[in-house]
């Protein structure tokens, strides 16, 4: 039985089936070991961990410890509990915004792309083509935010760094528009998402670029990477000190366990904050080789339950209303048995969405697709009763979007 436990109450003998923690969060080699080693006890306590899953069945048991699934019904029900943000009536349809936004996903991954090359062979930052790629990305998420924030979800080849970067700029623009930050304020977060990860092009590239888990020595020089691009930062002129805030907080955690200087909540800026969120999001989402991406209803249910240690809790919470608890592209289940895509943010609240019916479960086969507002579902009525793995069904969420 799989059980989800303080580290304060784990013991060797116990069986650590999940550190519960994002791969850049821990140094651990894997994340399935049996505790036998006291230093590895140590380790866990020191890195910040505050909850790891043990299983019953391989290990010690911890009386009284909930099980995997209490702990998760738990947290979907808080989850599910998080108010509706104000309407926000979109200035495009999803339709009308697509083709543009393709275009300013192309434009600033090839921005970011010569950005990050100039990086790596000791050039100098050219600011003055960051500003229109940023002003583009945020006209777009002005005009309709969930469509330029579902298309970056779609990666193309192993360029994980480039297109990181464009969608914490997207991701940090959206969030920024769910909090009503002023305009100076909205293109200073973009550009800290188009910037944040400039480092990692002064880190070697068989660490960067390793196909499995760190070991400690290459985890030490991996964490570096924040503050070499400070330094490059701090060389260019014209950068806000938003863009830095960005930069050199975004690995840092609100109890102290961040790096690179272990700053605490208190002390951490705004913007550091909210990136550390959009960074964690996307890093979830996106398929790396050492993790399969998490459908986004999953890794949002993973950020709200950090929230309780790591994240800002209110912040978080502002962040699933700006982007939905079921965002644009997601695949979901509906109490009819039929399969349907998120296509837009409902106006009645984060649990009804309008999504695209692709497939009938009950008779196992695609059918033509119609859209159905969740809001005002007709007779009978319809809601959501779960998500899906798209890859399990052989459906590519985002060819239905067009």
């Amino acid at each position: 039985m799989i059980k989800k436990v303080s580290t304060a109450e784990l013991k060797l003998g116990m069986f650590i089936h999940d550190l519960d923690c994002g791969w850049m969060d821990h140094e651990f080699l894997r994340n399935r070991f049996m505790l036998r080693r006291e230093s590895d006890l140590q380790r866990i306590l020191e890195s910040g961990i505050a909850e790891v899953y043990i299983d019953t069945v391989k290990g010690l048991d911890c009386s009284g410890a909930p099980t995997l699934d209490g702990a998760q019904a738990g947290l979907r029900d808080r989850l599910l509990d998080t108010p509706p943000p104000p309407p926000r009536p979109a200035r495009t349809t999803r339709a009308e915004e697509l083709p543009q936004a393709r275009r300013v996903l192309r434009e600033a991954n090839r921005v970011i792309h010569g950005i990050l090359e100039d990086v790596r062979l000791g050039r100098q930052v050219r600011v003055e083509q960051v500003h229109p790629a940023v002003a583009r990305i945020t006209e777009s998420v002005l005009r309709n935010p969930g469509t330029l924030v579902s298309l970056c979800r779609i990666r193309e080849g192993d360029a994980y760094t480039f297109q990181h970067s464009v969608s914490v700029a997207t991701l940090l623009v959206a969030f920024g528009r769910a909090l009503d930050l002023e305009p100076a304020a909205l293109h200073e977060a973009g550009m800290g998402g188009m910037l944040h990860d400039l480092g990692k092009m002064r880190v070697p590239d068989h660490i960067l670029n390793k196909p499995g888990k760190l070991t400690d020595p290459e985890f030490a020089i991996m964490k570096g990477h924040v503050e070499l691009g400070l330094e490059v930062l701090r060389a260019t002129p014209g950068i806000p000190a938003a863009v830095v805030q960005v930069a050199g907080e975004h690995h840092e955690r609100v109890e102290g366990t961040g790096y690179p200087h272990r700053t605490r909540g208190p002390e951490l800026s705004r913007p550091g904050r909210m990136a550390a969120i959009c960074d964690v999001y996307d890093a979830l989402t996106s398929n790396r080789v050492y993790h399969p991406r998490m459908e986004p209803p999953a890794a949002l249910a993973r950020l709200f339950e950090w929230s309780d240690h790591h994240f800002d809790p209110e912040l978080v919470q502002q962040f699933i209303q700006a982007i939905g608890i079921y965002p644009v592209g997601s695949l979901v289940r509906l109490d009819s048995r039929r399969l349907a895509v998120v296509v837009d943010q409902g106006e009645k609240g984060l649990l009804f969405p309008l999504v695209r019916v692709v497939y009938d479960l009950r008779k196992e086969r695609r059918i033509e697709p119609f859209d159905l507002d969740l809001a005002d579902p007709g007779p009978g009525g319809d809601h959501i009763a779960g998500t899906e793995e798209p890859d399990a069904w052989g459906i590519d969420p985002y060819a239905c979007l067009g």
